[in-house]
């Protein structure tokens, strides 16, 4: 016997989203409903997996197109399967390893600026004085530089 499947009401309290983020994501293409005959939105369990990852990759600071591009590998016409997963996130990896060391800069070199209310100016991983780093990029050079 197939699942039943869920109303956007039960998929919205089930993944934790508002229903309308929930069309946000459909009209995107990052997750698939069935339409009834009074074309009601209806929602296979399997898809709940789909936005848990939306979810946590948006927590962590991938874009909407980045999401997109990534759940675009991934099959449609069956569930996808860990190894599908595990492909999809393979070519994350370098970019987290990168963002998990910007976070760590971050709340290294920052605390001490945090706390004492950033008296150095020499110091400082965001000052940038007479904005003599324009030539290397925007925003803050001296933090995002290695």
């Amino acid at each position: 016997m197939p699942h039943k499947l869920l109303t956007i009401g039960e998929f919205a309290a089930r993944a934790g989203v508002a229903a309308t983020a929930l069309r946000f994501y459909e009209r995107r293409g990052l997750i698939h409903s069935v339409r009834t005959s009074g074309n009601q939105r209806r929602y296979q369990r399997s898809e709940l997996r789909r936005v848990a990852f939306i979810r946590t990759a948006q927590s962590v600071g991938l874009t909407l197109t980045e999401i997109t591009e990534a759940l675009g590998t991934l099959p449609e016409s069956r569930t996808p399967t860990r190894a599908d997963w595990a492909k999809l996130s393979e070519g994350w990896h370098r970019r987290l390893t990168d963002q998990i060391r910007m976070l760590e800069r971050l709340r290294d070199d920052l605390s001490g600026c945090i706390g004492c209310g950033c008296l150095s100016l020499t110091s400082c991983s965001l000052y940038n004085r007479d904005d003599e780093l324009a030539a290397h990029g925007a925003g803050p050079r001296i933090l995002l530089e290695d």
